[in-house]
């Protein structure tokens, strides 16, 4: 019986790449989206908002009657609401933080249970290099990342007898719709700071994803593994 696997933000982009190649390796994939659901008829599409609780439990319940109990949770989905701080609204600074930090937490304690009674489990934050190095104009979204760092830690201590790994992937800038939508001016200027001098590709993510929740990464806990072409070396 293959793995289940449930990756959040998954009808495009780094999301839709990381369910893909783990549908590839085998897994049975839940795929969840709030408004289209992903076109490869290899993925579950589960419709979840993962601002809202209920939402979060009912897509649980769907997967684990569909396909079985999760033993791989990659939390990806995630907003950016951009502004200098003088003109950030309170509400942008904690929709994104509820979004991608207060998401992560609502899906990891979900999963957590019936993780500790297989005594297994994966649980993979999609992070992001700003989580450490910071961005202008983006003070929400580099505190949002940057907490799934303490988040994952502390989840990596707390399961580990459990045989449960909490890990976090950084990317740098990676090529999806949000860089498609930049001026030509601002893709030079971020390629600028890109030691590599490139864009990451999103299947670039996913196979560090699929790495991360395979059997051979077993010794991998509490870890932050960058993949940002060399954008967050201090």
């Amino acid at each position: 019986m293959s793995k289940v696997a449930f990756v959040t933000g998954a009808n495009r982009g780094i999301g839709l790449a990381i369910a893909q190649r783990l549908s590839e390796e085998g897994y049975s994939v839940a795929a969840s989206f709030r408004s289209t659901p992903p076109e490869n008829p290899n993925l579950f599409p589960v419709k979840c908002d993962v601002t809202s609780q209920s939402e979060i439990d009912q897509a649980f319940d769907q997967i684990e009657e569909s396909l079985g109990t999760v033993e791989v949770l990659i939390a990806n989905a995630g907003i950016t609401k951009d502004n200098l701080l003088p003109r950030m609204s309170e509400d942008d600074f904690t929709d994104v933080l509820n979004a991608n930090l207060t998401s992560g937490y609502r899906l990891s304690k979900r999963a957590i249970k019936p993780m500790m009674k297989q005594r297994k489990g994966r649980i993979i934050f999609i992070s992001s290099v700003v989580g450490t190095t910071g961005q202008a104009g983006q003070a929400n979204y580099a505190a949002s990342k940057s907490g799934l760092v303490g988040l994952s830690r502390s989840i990596a201590k707390e399961f580990a007898s459990r045989n449960i790994t909490a890990n976090v992937i950084a990317p740098g800038p990676v090529k999806t719709s949000m860089i498609d939508d930049l001026t030509d001016q601002q893709r030079e200027s971020i390629l600028a700071a890109v030691p590599l001098g490139r864009f990451a590709e999103p299947e670039e993510i996913a196979a560090t994803a699929a790495f991360l929740a395979s059997d051979q990464a077993g010794f991998i806990t509490g870890a932050i593994i960058p993949v940002d072409g060399g954008i967050g070396m201090s």
